[in-house]
């Protein structure tokens, strides 16, 4: 059975991360863009971020650029929006491409667990969030309008 022990991402500084290495954790994976209408949800990112990290939770930001071009920056101006306008904390990755021939395996992998409405193994838009438990499933996916103060209460049960 597959987890997200077996896939390795790129950093936002071009570094591999095992995430082999987050077993343990849980972790809501995002898809992120900077100039999008739910480009606000950073500020509940890293809220979840600050109010659980010391129990081993864990926000993995995946900038994307598929949706609208909104996410048009490379990863130095990414990382430099995300600190000025939000003060994130949180890893940011790669950007990668989250549908299509050259999606992310990582994010092929969590369509598969969790479609979306309808079965549907697409992602809409930005800002569509996968929560992993400690041993690397994918419990739930959530769309792009669920802000993030509502999955506390899900991410509180895995903890």
């Amino acid at each position: 059975m597959t987890t997200i022990a077996d896939f390795t991402v790129a950093t936002n500084k071009g570094d591999e991360l095992d995430l082999s290495k987050k077993l343990g954790k849980v972790l809501l994976v995002v898809n992120t863009a900077s100039k999008c209408g739910f480009t606000p949800q950073y500020d509940g990112l890293e809220e979840l971020f600050q109010q659980y990290k010391d129990k081993d939770f864990e926000v993995l930001a995946f900038p994307c650029n598929q949706f609208g071009g909104q996410e048009p920056g490379n990863a130095d101006e990414i990382a430099e929006f995300c600190k000025v306008n939000f003060g994130l904390t949180f890893p940011l990755m790669a950007k990668v491409d989250v549908n299509g021939d050259n999606a992310s395996p990582l994010f092929d992998w969590m369509k598969s667990e969790k479609p979306g409405l309808m079965g549907s193994k697409a992602i809409k838009w930005n800002f569509t969030k996968f929560l992993v438990d400690r041993t690397g499933k994918v419990v739930k996916r959530y769309g792009p309008a669920d802000a993030p103060k509502t999955i506390a209460r899900d991410i509180e049960r895995l903890l």
